[in-house]
């Protein structure tokens, strides 16, 4: 970094600006998330942006986190800043063609284990509406001769989890196709995984910016009732899934019990529903 003149900021100076900028279009923790954004900016750890605020900042390198600051400041997450997002402890690159993945998504992953015996058997999981892929992805890290197939109805989406997949070092362990609810794949499937839309058509606009403006919205919109996939889902399940298998389909609060009615007049049967780290029912588990 150049030495500091008078028309070069220091990072402090830039973090005091940036912070309340976001503070001023209301975003939560803004010091803590200008922090995070000016180290992306500036190509340094979070830490050397509170450690060296005395440093100098190239004027270009300040326009680019100004800029990052500016599209933060109208919504857009961090996350998508970044082009990535941290799930099951893995990064997951996005794209405006995936859903950004959610720390309440993991809810799954720690029911479905809960429910392997044997992590070393040969296990064949699907998921569908896979989005990044992080849902099959982060379960097949964790058993190690378990193969799996995404489905997802956006090409984009598709490749964007094919990306994954290579860069998380599980390519051959795993196919992503491009295909929706019914797609014919073959069964047995030992797991299957899925989180699909579920808010309600008209709910769609009350979302917050960085949800309504960011994510697409064929994966948010579950039809006027909310409960348009989950009736697609219980046919495709019923007709996939091995007889000792089981299902962890993700839910939105307080669809617990009419996800539960609509898998079970597809011939499935509800065994558990679990709830997220702040209590919310999140992950509906089915067998035959």
């Amino acid at each position: 970094m150049n030495a500091l003149t008078s028309d070069t900021l220091t990072i402090g100076q830039l973090l005091d600006r940036s912070a309340a900028r976001l503070a001023a279009a209301e975003i939560a923790e803004p010091r803590h998330e200008a922090r995070l954004i000016l180290a992306l900016a500036l190509g340094i750890e979070p830490a050397t942006v509170l450690g060296w605020p005395e440093r100098a900042v190239q004027p270009a390198l300040a326009a680019a986190a100004e800029a990052l600051i500016a599209r933060r400041a109208l919504g857009e997450p961090v996350s998508r800043l970044q082009g990535k997002r941290e799930f099951w402890s893995l990064d997951f690159a996005l794209s405006p063609d995936t859903l950004d993945p959610r720390p309440d998504s993991e809810t799954l992953i720690v029911a479905a284990l809960a429910d392997i015996a044997d992590r070393d058997a040969r296990l064949r999981v699907v998921d569908f509406g896979t989005g990044t892929g992080c849902l099959m992805l982060a379960l097949l890290s964790e058993l190690p001769r378990a193969t799996g197939i995404g489905i997802d109805i956006s090409p984009g989406a598709v490749a964007m989890a094919q990306r994954n997949a290579e860069a998380l070092g599980f390519a051959n362990r795993a196919d992503f196709r491009v295909g929706g609810w019914d797609t014919g794949i073959g069964g047995p499937a030992d797991v299957i995984l899925s989180n699909p839309p579920y808010i309600p058509t008209i709910e769609i606009g009350r979302l917050p910016p960085e949800v309504l403006a960011f994510d697409p919205r064929v994966a948010l919109d579950g039809g006027s009732d909310g409960f348009s996939a989950y009736r697609a889902l219980g046919a495709a399940i019923r007709g996939l899934l091995a007889p000792a298998g089981n299902a962890y389909i993700e839910i939105g609060a307080g669809q617990g019990l009419q996800v539960a009615r609509i898998l079970g007049e597809a011939g499935l049967r509800v065994t558990a529903i679990r709830c997220d780290l702040a209590d919310i029912e999140r992950c509906v588990i089915a067998t035959l």
